[in-house]
């Protein structure tokens, strides 16, 4: 037994579950592992979310004031800080991508439900929406999020890291692009809001019955940009029609909101998330052993060059013209391809 195993082991009896049925999940792209635990006629989740590439106390800080807001983020019943422990609230396995595929709801309500939650979550006040501390979403931040297409897609596409003139001129690109998002109202950031987070739970009611997972990355920052994960999501294609429709939902529930700064918003953060995910996914595959991801870097590409369209994103465009050609994005080879 691994040294964390053991220290798992301990966790679990310290706090009532030493004698549970185990059962791991599936993984994700995170360093995060969960496993289902069942004992007697109860059930909840085991966090393993090791330290310092995971951070208990965020998932647990965003959780609980998600909840005060009314919203269903899992109850937390138990923390081990410096290993990286939680017992968290088993919300079951209605995931909406489980939904999706099972067709057992239309995908309409499902997206309509998700929309709802980011319409309860921005009308809350920005001085109230956040617990204390909470990160701003800055162009630094953004920016170090960007370029990991071109520190780890390049090198993947071309064969060599990119020179400094082009890395540097990348950079400025994007610098120049994020000033568009200046002054903008701020609300809570959940940063990874998509099907695959979100579940359908039985018994709960309105906002309530949708469960959120995956919200310890949250930040401070523009209102666009879950609602442009959920809509331009990186692993599941929907059609114009239904995104126009769920923009249309939101805008009705702020008739005051300037759409056209809005809708700005939305192209610049698309273009540097998608940016971001082909670069995250590059290094899953590269870095991490983790190829699977690949599959889905077309479709982020077409996102990428749809998002690049808009006049405010006109200097990224111009260094993809330059220097990226469209006949160079592709899905890279994987790590065990390429030795």
């Amino acid at each position: 037994m691994s040294e964390r195993s053991a220290a798992i082991d301990a966790f679990l009896a310290a706090n009532g579950w030493g004698q549970a049925e185990r059962n791991p999940l599936t993984g994700d792209a995170s360093f995060r592992h969960y496993e289902r635990l069942v004992l007697g006629g109860r059930q909840a989740m085991l966090m393993d979310a090791p330290p310092p590439q995971e951070n208990v106390d965020a998932f647990v800080a965003i959780a609980r004031h998600l909840k005060s807001l009314g919203f269903s983020a899992p109850d937390i019943f138990a923390k081990e800080r410096d290993q990286g422990f939680l017992i968290i609230e088993d919300l079951g396995n209605d995931t909406f991508t489980r939904i999706l595929q099972d067709g057992t709801l239309p995908e309409a309500d499902l997206y309509a439900l998700a929309v709802d939650i980011l319409v309860a979550l921005h009308g809350i006040p920005e001085n109230r929406v956040a617990p204390p501390g909470t990160e701003p979403y800055s162009a630094e931040k953004l920016l170090d999020e960007a370029v990991l297409l071109c520190d780890w897609t390049w090198q993947a596409v071309f064969g060599a890291p990119p020179d400094g003139t082009i890395r540097d001129s990348y950079l400025d690109a994007w610098r120049e692009t994020f000033r568009c998002l200046q002054g903008q109202p701020a609300t809570l950031v959940l940063r990874d809001y998509h099907v695959d987070n979100l579940m359908i739970l039985e018994g709960r009611r309105d906002i309530a019955r949708c469960g959120l997972l995956d919200f310890q990355d949250a930040v401070l920052g523009h209102k666009a940009y879950d609602l442009m994960s959920l809509l331009e999501d990186a692993r599941r294609d929907i059609t114009h029609e239904l995104k126009q429709s769920m923009l249309d939902r939101y805008f009705a529930a702020f008739p005051n909101l300037d759409q056209n700064a809005f809708m700005t918003g939305f192209a610049v953060l698309g273009a540097q998330r998608h940016a971001k995910v082909i670069g995250i996914f590059t290094r899953l595959s590269r870095r991490d052993a983790k190829p699977d991801y690949l599959a889905h870097i077309p479709r982020v590409w077409r996102l990428l060059e749809n998002a690049m369209v808009h006049p405010a994103l006109e200097p990224v465009a111009a260094w993809f013209e330059s220097h990226f050609p469209p006949e160079k994005r592709i899905a890279p080879i994987s790590s065990a391809e390429a030795s």
